[in-house]
């Protein structure tokens, strides 16, 4: 999202904050703006209204008011209403930057329980499940699936197993309405990470890391790169032995398989 809708996200997100802060529940929150996007993308005549710089701003509140008013949670309808008196660059911007709202609802919310590193972890395990069971990603990519399938299968592969906040992000990234799921699901991952300033980073390593090692990982990065760090860890058996690490596009590979490979490069000529 750039130029002007990128401007009138900022507000919008403010106001997620300070109803979080304020004692809303951000469950609740989330939930609801993401039932508003899934309302606008079906409304395309209304979305179009709500974002039409030739109509009066009170107007444009009014209607919000009129067809969600008895709906929604004040603190609910408090968010959409910074987000009308926005301006967007296109109709689309104003459900995207409502769902960020949502996502960043759950995230505040695991933020203020205590449990935003439970989140980042339970998304991308997920997101490893998914990638690894050809079954279930067949069902979660299939664009001739709808919705509400997808979102039933998530909950109930997560609800007795993850956070609220990640079942709720979860099921959202399965609408996946401008990426994959796969996609989708590492962006939520990566707003939940920034909620710290943090980066991510994905380690491939042959066996599990234990608490300490992953915790030395991550210092060792964030005096690397100058700000914290949430590993994320793959066991991958072509490793062999050391570590690989990602870090946006920055790969850092010590491993035993690559320090392999550069010995044959070199005997090669």
């Amino acid at each position: 999202m750039r130029g002007v809708s990128a401007k009138s996200l900022i507000p919008v997100l403010e106001a997620v904050d300070q109803q979080v802060a304020g004692g809303a529940d951000a469950h609740v929150l989330g939930d609801e703006l993401f039932e508003v996007v899934a309302l606008f993308d079906a409304e395309p005549r209304l979305r179009r209204t709500l974002t039409d710089p030739s109509t009066e701003t009170a107007a444009q509140e009014g209607l919000v008011r009129q067809i969600l008013g008895d709906r929604l949670d004040a603190s609910t309808l408090d968010v959409v209403g910074a987000a009308v008196r926005g301006r967007w660059s296109a109709a689309r911007d104003l459900a995207d930057g409502l769902e960020q709202a949502g996502v960043t609802a759950h995230v505040a919310g695991a933020d203020k329980a205590g449990r935003l590193d439970e989140v980042e972890d339970e998304l991308f395990r997920f997101g490893r499940v998914v990638a690894g069971d050809a079954a279930l990603r067949s069902a979660l990519t299939d664009r001739g699936v709808q919705a509400g399938p997808k979102r039933t299968l998530v909950g109930n592969l997560l609800s007795e197993k993850a956070s609220a906040a990640t079942v709720a992000l979860a099921r959202q990234a399965s609408v996946a309405r401008a990426k994959g799921f796969e996609a989708t699901l590492d962006e939520f991952a990566e707003i939940a990470a920034s909620r710290r300033n943090r980066l991510v980073a994905t380690a491939r390593v042959a066996a599990p890391l234990s608490d300490d090692e992953k915790t030395r990982l991550a210092a060792a990065l964030g005096r690397k790169y100058g700000r914290d760090v949430h590993v994320n860890v793959v066991i991958d058996a072509s490793v062999v032995g050391g570590v690989s690490v990602e870090v946006g596009e920055d790969i850092i590979d010590g491993t035993v398989a690559s320090r392999l490979e550069d010995a044959r490069r070199r005997i090669a000529g």
